[in-house]
């Protein structure tokens, strides 16, 4: 097993991916290849790469993240991104991580591994653990914000394929989110959505509102990208606000305040809206194992970030997506 990790990209690049990579090598049995600048890498690197399994790939360019994805992987073709698709492309790596310029990442990867057969258009699978039983899966998370009914019945069935796979679950229920769980309800495009979900062969429940989001009402959550990527960064910030919260000065105050944590679960809350928790989203619906990492990630992000990668290899989620596109 290889992972490409673009150590280029992202706010804390590349020392914190890096240590990242590193934490990741002593826990999985997996090799990871750093890409981005050589002499930097190996200085932070390089006393690692002969205890544990990391190498590192030369990388003379780095996309930014206010450049336009479209012109940058055209104008940059040694940037870390598209050196990173390359290699899953030529079969030399069995998945790539970036948390670099995500709109680069969706480019060069439908340039360079192309989509699927069957599927009109790649969707970011985002985890959403607000239920302590029952995590959720929300797609499309933020890559399509513009989208049709078949889309979202497309984006249904990759969900269904990847909670199957990923966390085992045979017969998984599909929710699709709307302002209320009648099938009148929503707009045009869900209220189309909804009649092609439900004479599809999924597991369709209905629609669902915001409010079951935290009761494990649903296995895969389906929206479009514009509605999803709000949905996730709503729940980024509540989790920034209780992380960041300082506690009270008085010590009998702050024991209350912990003894509450405890009593009413805010413990597991934070951490469940923690996105370092889950490392990052998969991109589905292309040829090959592709994860986006928060551009905010740190360490634990990206190492998390490498046990999705792994465990997407493992089962080879890409070829089982295209492979049980005929039984959805």
């Amino acid at each position: 097993m290889r992972i490409a990790l673009d150590a280029s990209g992202g706010e804390y690049a590349p020392n914190e991916i890096v240590k990242g990579a590193i934490k990741a090598a002593h826990e999985y049995d997996v090799e990871i290849a750093l890409i981005g600048k050589k002499s930097l890498l190996h200085l932070l690197a390089g006393k690692h790469l002969k205890k544990l399994n990391l190498s590192i790939i030369g990388a003379s360019q780095n996309i930014d993240f206010h450049e336009h994805p479209m012109e940058a992987i055209r104008k940059k073709p040694r940037s870390s991104i598209v050196i990173g698709i390359n290699l899953l492309k030529e079969g030399k790596t069995d998945a790539f991580i970036s948390a670099g310029n995500t709109g680069a990442v969706l480019c060069a990867a439908l340039f360079g591994l192309g989509k699927v057969e069957g599927f009109e258009r790649p969707a970011l699978a985002s985890i959403i653990s607000l239920n302590r039983r029952s995590p959720a899966l929300l797609l499309d998370a933020g890559a399509n914000a513009d989208c049709r009914p078949n889309h979202l019945l497309q984006f249904a069935q990759l969900g269904s394929i990847y909670t199957k796979y990923i966390f085992g679950i045979e017969s998984p229920r599909i929710g699709l989110l709307s302002n209320g769980t009648e099938e009148t309800k929503g707009n045009r495009l869900i209220q189309e959505s909804h009649q092609l979900i439900k004479n599809s062969n999924l597991n369709f429940i209905g629609n669902i509102e915001g409010t079951d989001l935290s009761r494990g009402t649903a296995d895969v959550i389906v929206t479009d990208g514009f509605t999803g990527n709000i949905v996730i960064k709503t729940v980024e910030g509540l989790g920034d606000s209780f992380i960041k919260v300082k506690p009270p000065s008085d010590y009998s105050r702050n024991l209350r305040g912990r003894a509450l944590l405890a009593d009413v679960g805010l413990g597991f809350l934070v951490k469940s809206m923690d996105y370092s928790e889950y490392g990052g989203a998969c991109l589905l619906g292309v040829k090959g194992n592709v994860i986006i990492s928060h551009g905010r990630s740190r360490a634990k992000a990206i190492k998390n970030a490498i046990g999705l990668a792994n465990r997407a290899a493992e089962v080879n989620l890409s070829q089982l997506i295209s492979e049980a596109k005929d039984e959805q």
